[in-house]
């Protein structure tokens, strides 16, 4: 039995471009801000929106396609698990900081360089392999054969079926 789960799927905006670090080893860490927005419409029938801003950490591979590819407005698919950590600031005060750590991510909508998005998988030191995105330009799916009449005779109506 699983001890518990820990996943968050966000899909929003770059609210600025990704901030690239690497660490002495030379691994990548790619910051970036998320904005999720949400509508709602209040008592009197007037919409409410609410905007939340998301801190997203990307590693290794992943944190470098991130970088390389995404700028402020894109939109962007982001899968990954929530952290919390907790540090001591420069004025003594505990001050606590809520991240996303992504393993997925996918660039959505057209934003700078064309239409086409791609799928990127990794997670922490790029680990595990890419994912290609599925092709757009893939030849439509073969329609299945037509069905073929049943041979239930006249005594089997849709009303038998219990669901």
């Amino acid at each position: 039995m699983a001890r518990g789960i820990n996943k968050v799927i966000l899909v929003g905006n770059l609210g600025n471009d990704p901030d690239m670090k690497y660490t002495q080893g030379g691994m990548a860490i790619c910051t970036l801000s998320v904005a999720t927005t949400s509508v709602r419409k209040d008592r009197d029938g007037n919409s409410q929106e609410r905007t939340e801003w998301h801190r997203v950490k990307l590693f290794g591979k992943l944190g470098e396609i991130a970088g390389e590819y995404l700028r402020k407005g894109r939109q962007v698919y982001i899968e990954g698990s929530i952290r919390y950590d907790k540090f001591t600031g420069q004025d003594g005060q505990e001050r606590y900081i809520t991240e996303i750590v992504a393993d997925e991510m996918q660039m959505l909508g057209g934003g700078e360089g064309g239409g086409r998005g791609g799928n990127f998988g990794g997670g922490a030191g790029g680990d595990r392999p890419s994912r290609p995105a599925p092709r757009q330009d893939s030849p439509a799916r073969r329609e299945a054969p037509p069905a073929k009449s049943n041979d239930f005779g006249d005594d089997f109506a849709d009303d038998d079926i219990p669901f």
